[in-house]
């Protein structure tokens, strides 16, 4: 075992949250990949991390650009609860609560699963159900800051919001926790999502498009209800909508 992965563990057990299975990898496909093969062999307690993906993914199996020295991690999740869209909801506002980022001002999240600033997005989480009840957990942390051409979106990282000296293994132990934090919030019935979630969202009050497969909705983002819907008022109301990708009016 590698001086890393001994710290991580010892971090983990002394929470007493270790996992069955903690990997620490140089580079791998897609950590979310790895723990899926874990699973098939039987494996349930699985933390996966890397330093950078090959072939990383986020929403909608849009490429997710991996570079070295960032945190992408993946994890599997069970739950009594059915999985919903709040689980996504729920892991975001645990990761904001983290203590390394105790010190940085303005997180955000940006509805459903971006980790958000008004700097622009720092992470993101891609949750992949397995069954009704287990689910594949991958957040993407940028520690340093990202450029390539492929990013189609602003993006900034948690230097540059502030954070001058981030412990990677210290900050992979607490989202480690604070994914299995969410996943007690998320079975205790996600109490109050919609007043812990629209404290830190992104574009609240702001004249939104809510892109769809066969439409474009427009008008201004009301932050979301308890079940997870996002809240857009139109020109025709309120309109409670829970499935596409929220962004700006241009």
């Amino acid at each position: 075992m590698d001086l890393e992965t001994r710290h991580l563990s010892q971090l983990l057990t002394e929470a007493q949250q270790l996992p069955e299975v903690l990997l620490l990898k140089k580079s791998t496909t897609s950590t979310n990949d790895e723990v899926r093969a874990l699973i098939k062999k039987g494996v349930q307690g699985i933390l996966v991390c890397s330093e950078t993906q090959t072939q990383g993914r986020g929403q909608h199996q849009r490429q997710w650009v991996s570079p070295v020295g960032n945190i992408y991690l993946s994890t599997l999740l069970e739950t009594k609860t059915p999985l919903d869209g709040r689980l996504s909801l729920e892991i975001a506002l645990n990761i904001l609560q983290i203590p390394s980022f105790k010190s940085l001002d303005h997180l955000q999240i940006k509805w459903p699963n971006d980790l958000y600033s008004a700097q622009g997005k720092w992470g993101g989480i891609l949750v992949e159900p397995v069954t009704p009840h287990q689910a594949i957990v991958g957040v993407g942390i940028n520690l340093l800051p990202v450029s390539d051409a492929a990013i189609e979106q602003q993006t900034t990282s948690i230097m540059q919001l502030g954070l001058a000296h981030p412990n990677r293994i210290k900050i992979i132990s607490e989202l480690y926790l604070a994914i299995m934090q969410a996943g007690q919030w998320f079975e205790h019935g996600s109490y109050n999502l919609s007043g812990r979630f629209n404290h830190y969202a992104a574009f609240m009050n702001q004249t939104v498009e809510f892109e769809q497969v066969n439409k474009t909705v427009q008008g201004i983002f009301k932050g979301i209800g308890d079940d997870g819907r996002i809240n857009i008022l139109t020109e025709q109301g309120l309109i409670g909508l829970y499935q596409g990708r929220l962004r700006l009016k241009k």
